[in-house]
């Protein structure tokens, strides 16, 4: 999934739940807030006053990581 401007907070955060730790290193409350399922980035990023431009790179870099491999339950 590519990260947008115009992708919900919510959306985000469950197709890609590595960009949790954005989201809180940035101070960003966003994290269980029932208004997620309705912000875009972008108003999130203009409800915190945050740049757009480097905290959407932050969460494109943040979901481009390597997930790890599940653990082999034998």
């Amino acid at each position: 999934m590519t990260i947008e401007a115009t992708t919900l907070v919510d959306t985000v955060m469950r197709s890609a739940p590595e960009t949790i730790r954005v989201f809180l290193d940035h101070r960003f409350h966003c994290v269980g807030c029932p208004i997620a399922c309705f912000h875009t980035v972008e108003d999130a990023c203009r409800e915190h006053r945050a740049d757009l431009a480097p905290f959407l790179s932050a969460l494109r870099s943040a979901s481009a990581e390597p997930r790890p491999a599940p653990a082999d339950p034998w």
